[in-house]
């Protein structure tokens, strides 16, 4: 890179110095602060994984998902009734988890919590440690959990969804039950670690010993985040800066000399508006190299670097955000020899980079560590048909920790892109240790909620309303993935690119020990922006010929007794309203004149719509409204003259029945050509 200012800096504590300052690199006993030391520091996952630690997760996925060990296949993998499974019933109780220590739950959500009570018991105790309304596990005012930037639900930013981020460590075993009426949906991750550690086992009396170090934590991240984590103060660090002025197809370099670790990245890429911005913060790219590596560990966009795409989109979180000063990544990569940082311009003009890199020194030898690997990537890795609707985001081999993701979604049609689970194979499983019950809830929202959030290990940071871009993350800083020989991370994606043009971009950050085995390279320039340029598609057997407002899928019908539908689907309008209007091709085999019919769906949230034939009204409004679902005989429209190859069946959306629910819905099976005498 340019000529660089090297400026020696002592930070100071901002709060009590030494407060925040120590780590136990590789402990075999905790204390109740050296866990909560992890909310802030993050060293931790830097550490290579010892045998015998794990982190899963207990969750109410369906249960119907097997893996028949027989046939080596994959049953029902996309079954998708999430919301109310649980282990099994006990004295009139629902075993929502149970773990044999030593162990520690990092992170609870759910998407429903409700009145009935959740029982937390510990260690073989009689008595619960936590009885609680579920519900109050995520208010932020209820013991011992009142610490709002720790427990919470989205709701106080507009959201939906509960978290809970608080250890809850045991030393023997954890069980975890639900009255009836607890509620739908729920997580809890939980680590797992080596046999002989020693933990403290949780209690209202072990949170109430350590409140002025919670609030410490909830303040921090209430009032300070975006600023560098407090674990560094006192520190003599090295700040390495300037300008870049970089040509097409320019890069500038740093080397750095260890052994050391980079803390911190921050940058910024001077643009002209929205759209230059798009383009430069994906055609910009970061790589760096440790020491001896054969290829960088680090390859990135600059934009999707720091947490969010496309564009710079401003929020910020306790590892990444964007603010007016540009991203800044808090990342802790350590180094022993060498790092080699590179910025690379594969954009068709010259780009002006500010950057700000800070770097400490290593405070144990390097062995033991991992290096930071972060990549970018597309539609990597297929799956076998028996594995659909999987989506790889990770795999890799050796060992490491898995670190979590960002998500861009391109999703042109709109609908909820998101039903998905995640599903995490750990070193060879068969099946997942982490089986999720849905995109948002592993990204800690609900409900399918378009809306912005950002918390400090989770944001959702663009948005146009599930049509559209949409950008989530969950950084799983205290709830990282050891693994040992290898990690195979997945999340389900039902809307298939050809289908309805949604399409994901990740970005995956993971820490790889020297041996291990990453797979990805960088993906070339002309694949990572404008990828999602708008094109026809083609749902439920019909071309989209427009962008019509509102959402289009194909929506399964063979559980509707009335009727029996073409591919037991049909092509669904939800979300539009009088005036709008649908565009969708159909094919006639050749010229000529054709008595033309549709058969459509009636519900009694259907609308009233007027067709028409390449152009041409195509008989009276057409009222859709019945009380109970059902598939229309063919509608005859009247005779046309058609074209061979692609016409236009034109959808006008013009009102609704007066006894209709005015969601204004439309739904087409078929289009019935008869040739004209």
């Amino acid at each position: 890179m340019m000529p660089l200012r090297r400026l020696p800096v002592l930070i100071l504590a901002v709060l009590v110095l030494g407060q925040f300052s120590s780590i136990g690199w590789a402990q075999t006993a905790y204390t109740y602060r050296d866990l909560l030391m992890q909310m802030l520091d993050p060293r931790v996952p830097a550490v290579m994984p010892a045998d015998g630690e794990y982190c899963k997760q207990w969750s109410s996925w369906d249960r119907a998902s097997q893996y028949d060990e027989a046939t080596g296949k994959y049953i029902n993998w996309a079954a998708n009734g999430d919301g109310h499974h649980f282990i099994r019933e006990e004295n009139g109780m629902e075993v929502l988890a149970e773990m044999e220590g030593p162990g520690c739950i990092w992170r609870i959500w759910s998407a429903l919590a409700q009145d009935g009570h959740v029982k937390i018991y510990l260690d073989g105790a009689e008595q619960p440690v936590v009885d609680l309304p579920f519900k109050k596990y995520f208010t932020g005012d209820t013991p011992p959990f009142n610490y709002p930037q720790l427990s919470y639900h989205l709701e106080d930013q507009g959201c939906r969804g509960q978290n809970l981020y608080m250890p809850i460590p045991y030393q023997k075993s954890c069980k975890i039950v639900g009255e009836k009426g607890w509620g739908r949906y729920y997580h809890f991750v939980y680590r797992t670690y080596p046999k002989g550690t020693q933990l403290p086992t949780f209690s209202a009396q072990l949170v109430a010993e350590h409140a002025d170090l919670l609030k410490k934590i909830n303040d921090f991240f209430s009032e300070k985040m975006g600023e560098l984590p407090p674990v560094y103060a006192g520190m003599e660090l090295e700040t390495h800066g300037g300008v870049l002025e970089l040509a097409p197809g320019a890069k500038e370099s740093l080397e750095l000399t260890g052994p050391k670790a980079i803390i911190a990245i921050k940058g910024k890429i001077k643009c002209e508006d929205r759209a230059d911005e798009m383009a430069a913060l994906r055609r910009v790219a970061l790589q760096i190299t440790w020491d001896d590596q054969p290829k960088p560990a680090v390859w990135c966009p600059v934009g999707d670097f720091f947490g969010t795409a496309p564009g710079w989109n401003k929020y910020k979180s306790f590892l990444t955000g964007v603010t007016d000063e540009g991203g800044y990544a808090y990342w802790y990569m350590p180094f022993a020899k060498r790092a080699s940082i590179e910025v690379v311009n594969e954009d068709t003009v010259s780009r002006q980079i500010e950057y700000n890199i800070i770097v400490a020194p290593l405070d144990r030898p390097f062995e033991g560590l991992g290096y930071f690997h972060c990549k970018w990537h597309r539609d990597t890795f297929e799956v076998p048909p028996d594995r659909w609707p999987d989506w790889s985001l990770l795999r890799t081999e050796g060992r490491g920790r898995y670190l979590g993701v960002m998500l861009h979604v391109w999703n042109p049609l709109g609908g909820w892109w998101g039903e998905g689970d995640e599903k995490f194979f750990v070193d060879g499983e068969k099946y997942p240790s982490t089986f999720g019950t849905g995109s948002e809830d592993y990204f800690g929202y609900a409900w399918c909620d378009p809306h912005l959030f950002q918390r400090a290990y989770h944001c959702q940071t663009m948005t146009q309303n599930n049509k559209g871009h949409q950008s989530v993350f969950r950084w799983q800083l205290v709830d990282n993935v050891p693994f040992h020989t290898s990690f195979d991370g997945y999340i389900e994606k039902y809307f298939r690119t050809e289908e309805r043009g949604t399409q994901y971009a990740v970005t995956v950050c993971w820490y790889l020990d020297p041996q291990g085995k990453d797979p990805y390279d960088p993906v070339p320039v002309e694949q990572r922006h404008d990828y999602y340029v708008k094109k026809a598609l083609k749902i439920a057997g019909f071309r989209i010929l427009n962008e019509p407002p509102g959402n289009l899928e194909a929506q399964g019908m063979q559980h509707f007794p009335l009727g029996k539908w073409s591919n037991n689907d049909h092509l669904w309008w939800t979300g539009a309203k009088p005036g709008d209007v649908l565009e969708v091709g159909f094919e006639a085999p050749k010229d000529g004149k054709y008595q033309v019919a549709a058969i459509l769906t009636k519900a009694r949230d259907y609308g009233i719509v007027q067709l028409a034939i390449n152009g041409q009204k195509a008989g009276d409004p057409i009222d859709l409204y019945n009380p109970e679902v059902i598939r229309t005989d063919p509608i005859p429209l009247g005779t046309f003259e058609l074209k061979k190859g692609e016409n236009t069946l034109c959808v006008e959306i013009v009102g609704a029945n007066e006894k209709a629910i005015k969601a204004y819905m439309f739904g087409l099976d078929d289009v019935v050509l008869t040739p004209a005498e």
